[in-house]
């Protein structure tokens, strides 16, 4: 009985230890980085067309960054695109596991590749496609396990041959294969003892030397096929969103999947019955601690916290975002920035803005930054308030900023809904039909197609319609430094627009110019009855300045009295603290 419960124990025990890697690993990604895995979906666009296909087919790599770009696409299901990373991890280890051949007892040493992945995968600017390349080229390490049958000289042979094939495939990590199929061949030689002559053992390490400069010629002769410089070339295309940027932590990779089974493989069962339990719970604390504490700090808090908060912008989650700024209070441009807009959107900018971080004007418009990343969000900022010009640009702009080429599946969605809104039905029609060749922006796609030319089924919609009516029609260029002065034409376009209204009058407090605040809040109500707490507060302040008292009704006597408490406290050095959240405290203190 005992010897059945160990030999199922032995045969399971593995499979099981693998998939509560994968389970850790999906749980990681759907729960900890969901926002991550839509970042990296957003910035490709995979299409299901043979030209797509033929051009992936026409580069080196080109087949595991097709493969890399399919899997992806699933990201923007944060399930699937979780369940996508652990199946690939997982099947790295096993890969590895099949490649090691060691004594049972040494399985946890075959997650070490898959641990490194999940490591590098921490760089935002790290592409699926080098773990696929990994496990493409692990595969051609296991093909040529299968002909140790075969007399030297064959296999030989079938590795010049298997070199070029693989590079093109999988790209520069072809080098781990040269230098595995050398090892073996080294193996095998050593393998054989007294039975081989001395120079043929160095002749073996002569084939790792010959096989690894042939794949680097490999490399190098593929310049004069394809429009990529060297340096490209032996980065990897499509590896790294940056063509020419290799990662050391690559190189430290390639050499793993190629020596760690050549290590493994010959390693000695020097571990005694009695020892065997306590060598594997090493291993398996080991692979814990790497988990829990060294895998999340490649994993920078301040980039992630950007893409997040731009994830839930693309989503339209104002309240989550709002709930993440309470929780830890955003002092990054364009985590301010998001936050701004989401107080705005659900009408409680002029109440709530200093409960949160602000430095300036910059929280409201982050400047301009050729960054294919910030952009988008500073771009929501104005289709938002009714600029869907701007955000036309932005999106564009954003597209073409993309270092590796590629286009964005959520750029063309935003052109195509930009040009909707404008009534550019044949332009907007040219995005779709791009659209219409994807699988999860399809149906969205043909349901815009519906909608092209049908004036009053846009006019009925949500948000198309409402932009209709708020935006400016008129096509301009306008300097950062006036983007106060627009919001006032979208003030003056229409009543509706309270995100203008918000953003218009906080533009000058920010930039602590109460002139100019007083001149807009008469503008504005003129055309409409708005007020909030920091509208009065700054009222308050600026008749103060002049020795003045508000007119009886213009602010509510709460606001007085608060405004007496906080100068009084101010001008005898008291604590403020409990007046950080008023536009006073910004304005003569800071934040």
């Amino acid at each position: 009985m005992q010897t059945q419960m160990n030999r199922l124990l032995s045969k399971c025990g593995p499979w099981i230890l693998t998939l509560v890697f994968g389970i850790a690993v999906l749980l990681f990604w759907w729960k900890r980085y969901p926002f991550a895995l839509s970042y990296q979906e957003q910035f490709q666009l995979f299409l299901f067309d043979t030209d797509y296909f033929l051009h992936r087919l026409s580069e080196p790599g080109g087949i595991a960054r097709y493969v890399s770009e399919f899997l992806v696409q699933f990201y923007n299901n944060v399930l699937l695109g979780a369940s996508v990373i652990a199946l690939l991890l997982m099947v790295i280890q096993r890969i590895t596991w099949r490649l090691m051949k060691a004594a049972l007892v040494w399985y946890p040493l075959s997650f070490i590749p898959s641990l490194l992945a999940w490591y590098m995968m921490g760089d935002e600017s790290l592409l699926l496609a080098f773990p696929v390349a990994v496990v493409m080229v692990s595969l051609f390490m296991l093909l040529y396990n299968a002909l140790s049958r075969f007399p030297v000289l064959v296999r030989v042979l079938i590795a010049l041959l298997l070199i070029p094939v693989a590079y093109w495939i999988t790209g520069p990590v072809v080098l781990s294969l040269a230098l595995y199929i050398g090892g073996r061949e080294l193996q095998y030689s050593v393998r054989g003892g007294s039975q081989i002559k001395h120079g043929f053992k160095l002749s073996g390490v002569g084939l790792v030397l010959g096989l690894v400069v042939y794949s680097l010629f490999c490399i190098v002769i593929s310049k004069y096929l394809v429009p990529y410089t060297t340096s490209q070339l032996f980065c990897g295309i499509g590896y790294h969103r940056y063509f020419e940027f290799f990662l050391a932590m690559m190189a430290v990779m390639m050499l793993l999947i190629a020596l760690l089974p050549l290590v493994a493989r010959p390693l000695p069962d020097i571990v005694k019955p009695r020892s065997v339990a306590t060598v594997i719970a090493i291993q398996l604390l080991t692979i814990i601690v790497v988990i829990v504490s060294l895998i999340p700090s490649n994993f920078d808090s301040r980039t992630y916290e950007l893409i997040e908060y731009d994830y839930l912008v693309r989503l339209r989650q104002w309240d989550r975002i709002i709930s993440k700024a309470t929780e830890k209070t955003p002092d990054l441009p364009m985590s301010v920035c998001a936050t701004n807009m989401a107080l705005a959107m659900k009408g409680e900018l002029g109440n709530r803005a200093f409960d949160f971080y602000q430095r300036s004007s910059d929280g409201l418009f982050p400047p301009f930054e050729r960054n294919f990343s910030t952009v988008l969000t500073t771009g929501e900022v104005y289709f938002n308030l009714g600029l869907v010009n701007t955000a036309q640009r932005f999106a564009f702009e954003a597209m073409e900023a993309l270092p590796n080429y590629n286009k964005s599946a959520r750029c063309l969605r935003r052109l195509a809904e930009t040009n909707l809104i404008n009534g550019q039905y044949e332009v907007a029609r040219k995005y779709l039909l791009i659209l219409e060749k994807t699988l999860f922006y399809k149906k969205w796609a043909q349901s815009m197609m519906e909608m092209l030319g049908d004036e009053k089924q846009i006019n009925a919609h949500p948000l198309y319609g409402y932009l209709r009516k708020v935006r400016l029609q008129e096509d301009f260029l306008f300097s950062e430094q006036e983007v106060d002065k627009i919001c006032g034409q979208l003030v003056m376009k229409s009543k509706k627009n309270v995100v203008a209204v918000q953003y218009l009058l906080l533009y000058p407090l920010l930039n602590r110019d109460i002139n100019t605040f007083m001149n807009y809040m008469s503008f504005v109500s003129q055309r409409m009855s708005y007020t909030s707490r920091i509208c009065q507060e700054a009222i308050v302040f600026a008749y103060a300045s002049r020795s003045q008292t508000p007119p009886q009704g213009m602010v509510i006597p709460a606001v007085l009295q608060s405004f007496n408490g906080f100068m009084r406290a101010y001008q005898s050095n008291g604590p403020l603290l409990a007046y950080k959240n008023t536009l006073w405290y910004y304005l003569m203190k800071g934040q």
